[in-house]
């Protein structure tokens, strides 16, 4: 495969990206090109932009070609009683396309916004080359005008943040266990993206709401329209515009632009830190001192008799001790100021495991608890 080289199976490949093939980075120096496109027709705008996907797919693209009138037909003209979500990017409508007789999502880009060209053809790349169980299915897309349309696998519990955060009266909330297994499935789709694509794609937009659930509550990511290419060689990141939510970058992408699968591993324990307490990353709403998550918890990690506090109210005490702390030392570890102190991704995903297991086990989760976390304080 031209754009990455994948491996099928779900064994570790070599995670020294100086190792990675030259010959795999260079197939995919065109993709920035893609950002000043400039055509006279919509007609051969879309025909380029099929011809981009076919040639850097080298016939491994598996997503459909939709036509706009399929589409609409599917989500009654983009009925408003069929919209599931609605966010920056566009809207989400809940669809049957009649000819594979399939449930779909369909996401209509918002031609004002800021997904592009570039963006949209991130995506159906990303998604149409990589495949994993924690990753979103593309269905297919759509390029007819200017319409700018991907069809995805319809997930039937909506995104994390709709179980997560400010719940409705009626919705149960997540369970201990749910939020680790859910956790846990998220690292493991951010871990094929480091460590098994070829050149390795940094996510960069890691958050509740781009963690969708199916019927079990299985994670998926999904929305790669701000996905990079990761440094390959010698080159220990890629410098590139900040993107992404306020709350979730690393900071030191925010204050400088450099990019690295360290930074996923911040925006990771962003939003686990989110899944353990409940609380939104930014939350304007509670008291000054505990408007920022990552701030408020920061010297709480240093006490453990603070670490009962830390936890979902929601949850009303019905999680283990002993898995809240070491899922406090997971959090907290990814949360390092530093980049390079932070762990890599499959680390974090050997410690979930663990929590996901009925009996805390001693190995690499008690190494990791017992490195960031010495007589209650946080090293």
């Amino acid at each position: 495969m031209s754009f990455f080289s994948c491996c099928t199976s779900q064994e570790k490949t070599n995670k020294n990206s100086s190792k990675r093939s030259s010959k795999d980075y260079s197939h995919t120096k065109a993709l920035p090109s893609f950002a000043n496109m400039c055509f006279k027709t919509d007609s051969s705008k879309r025909k380029y932009i099929e011809e981009e996907i076919a040639k850097i797919g080298k016939g491994n693209i598996t997503s459909q070609i939709f036509s706009y009138h399929e589409l609409c037909v599917a989500t009654r003209n983009f009925h408003p009683d069929n919209m599931i979500g609605e966010g920056g990017f566009g809207r989400v409508y809940k669809g049957r396309i009649k000819s594979i007789n399939q449930v779909v999502a369909v996401k209509q880009l918002n031609r004002n916004g800021f997904q592009g060209n570039r963006e949209f053809l991130v995506e159906v790349l990303i998604l149409s080359l990589l495949h994993h169980p924690n990753l979103v299915n593309l269905v297919g897309y759509c390029a007819d005008g200017d319409q700018r349309i991907l069809v995805y696998e319809y997930m039937v519990n909506g995104s994390l943040e709709d179980h997560l955060l400010e719940l409705p009266p009626n919705r149960k909330p997540l369970d201990w266990r749910t939020r680790m297994n859910i956790a846990a499935g998220a690292a493991k789709g951010l871990e094929y993206l480091h460590e098994v694509a070829n050149p390795p794609v940094i996510y960069r937009d890691f958050k509740a709401s781009n963690i969708l659930l199916d019927e079990n509550f299985n994670p998926k990511l999904s929305d790669f329209g701000l996905a990079k290419l990761g440094p390959t060689g010698d080159k220990t990141h890629v410098s590139t515009r900040v993107m992404g939510t306020y709350g979730y970058c690393a900071p030191e992408y925010a204050s400088t632009g450099q990019l690295t699968t360290k930074s996923d591993v911040y925006s990771f324990g962003v939003v686990f830190l989110e899944m353990i307490t409940g609380r939104r990353v930014i939350d304007q709403s509670r008291p000054s001192e505990e408007q920022n998550l990552v701030t408020w918890a920061q010297p709480l990690f240093k006490d453990r008799r603070k670490f009962i506090s830390m936890a979902d109210p929601l949850l009303k005490g019905n999680y283990p001790t002993k898995g809240l702390y070491q899922a406090l030392a997971v959090a907290a570890m990814c949360l390092q100021e530093e980049a390079d102190t932070r762990p890599l991704i499959s680390d974090v995903v050997t410690a979930l495991e663990v929590l996901t297991k009925k009996h805390v086990q001693v190995g690499k989760q008690q190494r990791i608890r017992e490195t960031y976390f010495e007589d209650g304080e946080c090293s």
